[in-house]
């Protein structure tokens, strides 16, 4: 990565702590990483994936900003960092989404309203998150997930323990859960 590319480094103090944070750019696309000391040999890593609606807006259709708010206490009570990716929707954007959204309320699974628009079922890479695990230093690490993708994306650093996160579905994510974990393999 070109300097440039790379921001400085902030304080920022939230509810849950105070962490550090600094932004990397991608193309053209700005990525956060959400830093809390210490992180030592193996730190605790959440490469979360945004969502404007579950993050911000409190959407129950999803479990995203649930996710987040987890990633956020565990990091602050352990230290790590959140790699917030910036790749809105499994990467179609914040538009083709909400049109996304329509289909599911038409019927539509998140896997088959994507395909109706034309995309993959995941159209995400992580190539920017192996930049940024490498511009720290990491080398191994324990990764907050449920995705077996992101678990296959970063096989070239040591994974020692892969930390579930565990969320209660509601009635209006169930079937959203149900479909990643049948038919995108998610471990929940």
């Amino acid at each position: 990565m070109k300097k440039n590319e790379i921001s400085s480094i902030a304080k920022l103090p939230t509810r849950y702590g105070e962490f550090t944070i600094q932004s990397f750019k991608d193309a053209d696309k700005e990525h956060l990483v959400i830093t809390k000391e210490p992180l030592g040999e193996t730190p605790i890593v959440r490469v979360h994936s945004e969502c404007l609606t579950g993050d911000s807006l409190g959407s129950l259709k999803c479990d995203c900003g649930e996710q987040l708010d987890f990633s956020l206490k565990t990091i602050a009570k352990y230290g790590g960092l959140v790699i917030y990716h910036r790749q809105e929707g499994r990467n179609i954007g914040l538009f083709n989404k909400v049109n996304a959204y329509a289909l599911q309320d038409k019927g539509f699974d998140t896997i088959e309203a994507n395909h109706q628009l034309g995309f993959k079922a995941d159209e995400r890479t992580y190539d920017i998150v192996v930049k940024i695990l490498k511009h720290f230093n990491i080398k191994k690490l324990k990764l907050l997930t449920n995705n077996p993708k992101k678990l296959e994306s970063l096989k070239d650093f040591e994974i020692v323990e892969r930390l579930p996160i565990k969320i209660e579905a509601n009635s209006c994510n169930k079937e959203y859960l149900k479909v990643k974990k049948e038919q995108l393999g998610h471990m929940l």
